[in-house]
């Protein structure tokens, strides 16, 4: 059986890494990098890859990937560009996509949490950019594509950890959300979600976060206890007198029992590391 080349885009970034730490043993996996660096430098997988100053179009005709995976960051004017060259070398190759989204996709809709073919609708730049994407791979035959929305992203390493860690050791507020209303993910689950999804040839809407739901201040406030014995400053940030949502739940697309998993899962995961 052949082994499937793999390429993400944005293997250098927290997601894009943790990727590729899960696929490389399995896979022939290949990841871009645009960063300083230099361990990506030396590492024969990796390519390096300006979104505003290069073609990914000529990366794509080198490499001849069957799966791409995008989990870029960066400018949005450039990551629009991007896809659209993938989206053409997609309709030529035999090739899929699976793009991370957001949850932010629903972000207009504060009332109830989203489900995989409810309609889009955002009221943020970065939930516009991402629809405006999604709705590029809507149009390629289904097969082509998977469309991954997820919540907000946990884990030792991720950005919002390691912004928590720094505020309450510089003695800053650390900003909660009494009236929003969210699933939550790690690293680690959404990449052994990604693995099952591209080994079972899974393609379509998928929404990878946690089953339950949990209060955005009740949750970090959780995982401020795991971190250590600190009393931090909290500012509780009212958006809204309402409760607001910004889940994603899986309705018809659902992964098997093994992938499934609670918020409180992954608050237990900073204590367990």
């Amino acid at each position: 059986m052949e082994i499937k080349k793999i390429l993400i885009l944005g293997g250098s970034g927290f997601i894009g890494n943790a990727i590729y730490k899960e696929l490389n043993p399995y896979f022939n996996t290949f990841a871009t990098y645009n960063s300083a660096r230099r361990s990506f430098d030396k590492n024969q997988q990796f390519l390096k890859y300006d979104m505003e100053e290069d073609d990914i179009y000529s990366i794509l005709e080198n490499l001849k990937p069957q799966v791409i995976i995008s989990a870029v960051r960066g400018n949005f004017a450039a990551q629009i560009t991007a896809h659209q060259h993938i989206v053409e070398y997609l309709k030529d190759n035999d090739c899929r996509l699976y793009f991370i989204s957001s949850a932010n996709v629903f972000d207009a809709y504060r009332k109830y949490p989203s489900y995989e073919h409810d309609k889009t609708l955002s009221e943020s730049v970065y939930g516009r950019f991402k629809i405006k994407i999604e709705n590029m791979l809507l149009r390629l035959p289904q097969k082509k594509m998977g469309i991954l929305r997820v919540p907000m992203i946990f884990g030792n390493g991720s950005p919002r950890i390691k912004d928590i860690k720094k505020y309450i050791w510089d003695n800053e507020p650390v900003e909660v959300f009494p009236n929003l209303v969210l699933n939550v993910t790690n690293d680690d689950k959404l990449t052994q979600q990604i693995h099952y999804l591209i080994n079972r040839d899974k393609t379509g809407i998928f929404h990878l976060g946690s089953k339950d739901l949990v209060h955005h201040e009740d949750f970090i406030k959780e995982v401020v206890e795991r971190i250590g014995e600190f009393t931090p400053i909290y500012k509780r940030v009212f958006t809204t007198n309402e409760e607001r949502y910004l889940a994603v739940l899986p309705k018809d697309n659902k992964l098997p029992k093994n992938l499934h998993f609670g918020y409180q899962d992954i608050i237990d995961h900073h204590v367990m590391r």
